[in-house]
């Protein structure tokens, strides 16, 4: 991305961080559609790919129903935006009356046993806004990673954005994460970690949805070194203003087998687990980008 480019794009997340705020909820939500529409009908690389990520998650979908769910997902991913631009002028109210969640018990009795725990999510719904319900419903800061963007200054947008929500963010590369991840496992504290796609060396392969991709070696090798509990939660939108999600139950640390094998068993446990989350709601599933290792060969494949 070019300088100027960079300008523009940092400009942009600006501009609704600023604008978008002050809407109303009712003239946000109106503007998050009809931008949502306007995507959806220019059929770009981003609507074409969410549809090709979808006919593997509704494999007996008809083209039509393949049209219908990626107007679906667009909508409900300018949700997410329209939202995330908006939660900094959210009260406490609102975001404790924005989301529900099912069978939360397992997260707070895992924080109440004082051995700390690991949220793995997948792209659905809003995480951000998941995240804000946690440190403001159950009071319970937590700390998670965030990718560096380019241009550094929408990074650290992204940070302030977050952090002023309650989240400790810490940089995704520069090596250090890891460590201070398990620092806070040990302390019992709370990490929270987007965990659907690796493209790295060190991603762990897994089916899902019948075919191999990566997933994030991080959550599993965090609850193995730490003792921490590892949860996968899933989120989905159900047309009224609350979020809805659900508390899977925990995945465990196989007793036998190598450090490997069993990063590899639990890391597959938890894509079982958003697949599940997924199937049931997969207009939900924020998946723009190539995914699937086929996918992924194919497109390395091709000639510059």
């Amino acid at each position: 991305m070019s300088g100027a480019q960079d300008r523009v794009t940092d400009a942009l997340y600006g501009l609704g961080w600023t604008t978008v705020k002050k809407l109303p909820e009712p003239v946000a939500n109106r503007l998050g559609r009809t931008i949502a529409d306007i995507a959806w009908k220019k059929r770009g690389k981003g609507v074409l790919r969410l549809e090709a990520n979808l006919a593997r998650v509704v494999p007996d979908a008809t083209p039509e129903r393949l049209r219908q769910l990626s107007h679906a997902g667009m909508r409900s991913y300018l949700r997410y935006w329209m939202e995330s631009f908006r939660l900094p002028a959210w009260s406490t109210e609102r975001i404790r009356n924005g989301f529900a969640v099912k069978d939360v018990h397992h997260l707070t009795e895992g924080l109440a046993a004082g051995k700390g725990v690991v949220l793995a999510l997948p792209h659905m719904g809003n995480y951000d806004l998941a995240g804000a319900w946690v440190t403001t419903e159950l009071d319970t800061p937590f700390t998670t990673v965030a990718e560096r963007l380019k241009p550094e200054t929408l990074y650290d947008r992204f940070v302030a954005y977050r952090e002023g929500l309650g989240m400790e963010v810490l940089p995704h590369t520069g090596g250090s994460a890891f460590g201070t991840l398990a620092r806070r496992l040990r302390a019992g504290g709370l990490v929270c970690l987007v965990a659907d796609r690796d493209l790295s060396a060190s991603g762990v392969e897994v089916k899902f949805f019948g075919e191999t991709t990566r997933m994030p070696a991080g959550p599993a090798m965090l609850a193995q070194q730490t003792g921490a509990l590892l949860l996968p939660v899933t989120l989905w939108y159900d047309g009224s203003p609350v979020m809805r999600g659900r508390v899977h139950p925990p995945v465990d640390v196989p007793e036998t087998g190598t450090r490997a094998e069993k990063t590899s068993v639990m890391t597959q446990a938890l894509a079982d687990a958003f697949a599940t989350g997924i199937a049931d709601h997969p207009q939900d599933w924020h998946m723009l980008q190539r995914l699937w290792l086929a996918d992924l060969e194919n497109f390395e494949e091709r000639p510059a």
